[in-house]
């Protein structure tokens, strides 16, 4: 079942070691920041290589070890104490960095700009994961994520939102990283770690806002869990498409299904489980394949419209670029008349580049954004005409089981089956 997924792994990972060479740093800053103000330790401390190593040897260590409890042990305790552990290593003692949630922007970065080189320590801490989602399913939420685990431990008294609202949520995350991977390209911005919500907590400082936005979701995250994880991780957009074909992955019964219905209710706050629909009515063939046809043609007019939508609004993204605002503030001084006061106007005026070159290097930056925006919309719009098509799909199941995609592998739903109890009992 393995060995028709090492092909494209490695595939992947000799594309991607294309672009690879020893980096000084361990998870270099971005030249295009400049006005941004980063906090006083916004990046943790140089360490020697070594220890950069030791870090990849933990998350491989950590995520073999929550395969097994997850798929093997069958151990939501031990999950719960590995979820402590990565909390503790990879958010407080590593202080959130390396991430591989973030290591989306460097490999895009490194991707689309060849004077960009990507450590291998980057590199590997964003193949890793994605490796073991392909082989056991989204293990690497399940205990390993510093950002999953601190909303893991917070969730209590975790509720259901409507399924309408969720699945317009669950869109959020699919725009958030065509955003990030068009940002981090155009050399503009790395939005996904200037954003994040939690590495003020790991690094008890940052920017009193995006504090506050961390403590909101902790909040919320004891009615509804893991709000990051399910609506904003961009990350988690390529665990859930790797994760979906993975050879082995977590059942939510150790041995075969009996049908109880237990877990259908309550055990799962992400929606994830999959009820058994063998003795539903089964609908009319001809009437079934017309919608599969009238779905599978949409696929195609979605991609195409979200590619238009976004070169639309490529004008308006391209702002985010500096070089771009700071050709409009000094437009806007010359119409207004009223002085531009910002550091990267007063910088431009004494640097003795003219005007011309500046709106020259603007246009250059549009047209380079219109071009990538195509893109990122064409995946928009895919994802999505591909999300309705999947509805159209009815496949039969006679037990129930998780969505291999949505699952987080968490293990929540193991107490609530008879049959896991009553293995343990005569285990005991």
């Amino acid at each position: 079942m393995i060995k028709r997924y090492i092909k494209p792994v490695l595939i992947v990972m000799i594309l991607l070691w294309s672009t690879v060479s020893s980096a000084q740093e361990r998870f270099p800053r971005p030249e295009f920041q400049t006005d941004y103000i980063y906090p006083e330790h916004q990046l943790p401390l140089h360490r020697s290589q070594i220890w950069e190593y030791i870090d990849v040897g933990v998350l491989v260590a950590a995520l073999l070890l929550t395969s097994w409890l997850a798929i093997k042990k069958r151990s939501r305790k031990g999950l719960i104490w590995m979820s402590v552990f990565s909390l503790a290593y990879f958010g407080f003692f590593r202080e959130g960095c390396v991430c591989p949630v973030g290591s989306v922007q460097n490999v895009a970065l490194a991707l689309f700009n060849g004077s960009y080189t990507i450590p291998l320590t980057v590199l590997l801490f964003f193949l890793i994961p994605l490796i073991f989602a392909l082989l056991f399913g989204r293990v690497f939420c399940a205990g390993v994520c510093p950002l999953g685990a601190i909303q893991e431990l917070t969730g209590f008294k975790p509720v259901k939102l409507p399924r309408p609202v969720e699945s317009i949520m669950a869109a959020v995350p699919f725009i958030y990283l065509a955003l990030a991977i068009l940002f981090a390209a155009m050399e503009s911005q790395f939005i996904i770690c200037k954003y994040d919500p939690f590495v003020g907590i790991f690094r008890l400082d940052g920017k009193y806002t995006m504090i506050v936005f961390g403590a909101l979701l902790l909040l919320a995250g004891i009615f509804i869990n893991r709000p990051y994880c399910r609506y904003l991780c961009p990350y988690g957009v390529l665990l859930n498409i790797f994760s979906r074909f993975a050879g082995k992955h977590l059942t939510i019964t150790p041995a075969e299904c009996i049908n109880c219905r237990l877990c259908e209710e309550d055990a799962c706050p992400y929606d994830a489980i999959l009820p058994s629909n063998f003795d539903q009515t089964q609908e009319d063939p001809s009437r079934s394949r017309k919608r599969f046809i009238r779905y599978f043609m949409l696929i195609p007019l979605f991609a195409v419209a979200g590619g238009v939508i976004l070169y639309n609004s490529a004008p308006a993204l391209s702002s985010v670029h500096r070089d771009v605002r700071l050709a409009r503030e000094i437009r806007a001084e010359n119409e207004s008349g009223i002085e531009a006061v910002s550091k990267a106007a007063s910088a431009f005026k004494e640097s003795g580049q003219t005007e011309e070159e500046l709106y020259s290097k603007e246009q250059l930056l549009i047209e380079r954004f219109k071009k990538a925006t195509v893109w990122a919309g064409f995946f928009l719009g895919l994802s999505l005409g591909i999300s309705l098509f999947a509805m159209t799909i009815r496949n039969t199941r006679t037990e129930y089981k998780p969505h291999q995609g949505k699952c987080f592998s968490c293990g929540r739903c193991f107490r609530y089956c008879p049959v896991e109890a009553k293995i343990k009992n005569e285990k005991a």
